[in-house]
């Protein structure tokens, strides 16, 4: 009995530890910005995201495809999308093994997602 005592403060801690904790991803002010798919996403995925190996029709790492636009937008609304991109504490950094995005980038990948992810 005496250990369960001294294991829940331990426990706690670690549960609320802040970097513990997944971040939501950063919202962008995207007044006058209205990025689609086709135009704008697309590239950027297909140079980044959807290469042989990594999110591609034919490798799919992790189950997730980026090279179309129905599989992006099935993956985009899940918050893990933005943060791994955004390299945020608690997701896997994506591009794995390579720099971040741009900050444009991950703004018309992010004001894509917050205007509906038109195609």
């Amino acid at each position: 009995m005496k250990k369960i005592i001294l294991l829940l403060p331990i426990a706690g801690l670690i549960y609320f530890a802040p970097g513990c904790k997944k971040k939501d991803p950063t919202t962008y002010d995207c007044s006058g910005t209205t990025p689609t798919y086709t135009v704008d996403v697309k590239t950027i995925m297909d140079a980044n995201c959807a290469t042989s190996g990594c999110h591609s029709s034919g490798s799919k790492a992790n189950g997730i495809d980026l090279s179309s636009y129905n599989s992006t937008k099935a993956d985009a609304g899940n918050k893990a999308f933005l943060g791994s991109m955004q390299h945020l504490s608690g997701y896997k950094a994506m591009p794995e093994g390579d720099s971040k995005l741009s900050d444009d980038q991950l703004k018309t990948v992010g004001c894509w997602i917050q205007n509906g992810m038109p195609e």
